[in-house]
């Protein structure tokens, strides 16, 4: 999976490539864990690359998810393809996440 961070203002999005599985959960955390050692900031995830989105990876936007709620700030998740839509759906997390 490939990562492609930019920071405008107060807003951070992270545009995904590939697939956010068990094995790249943890590059996509790390990445989550650097930048909520900084400001608060907005999170915006660009899924508009992302093929696949296994339970692991979705445990990662939980936390980030969580996160965000206690730091007063705004997650949200922008392109995602058809079969992410319905893996966010079936799971239940579009209904606590903002997925456009």
């Amino acid at each position: 999976m490939k990562i492609t961070k930019n920071t405008s203002g107060n807003t951070t999005t992270l545009a995904l490539q590939g697939r956010l599985d068990t094995v790249t959960s943890t590059q996509l955390a790390n990445e989550l864990s650097t930048i909520f050692e900084g400001e608060a900031v907005n999170l915006v995830f660009d899924f508009a690359e992302l093929e696949y989105i296994s339970s692991a990876g979705l445990r990662v936007l939980l936390s980030a998810q969580k996160k965000v709620n206690v730091l007063g700030t705004e997650m949200k998740i922008i392109g995602a393809n058809e079969t992410v839509k319905e893996v966010f759906n079936i799971t239940g997390f579009s209904g606590i996440m903002i997925i456009k």
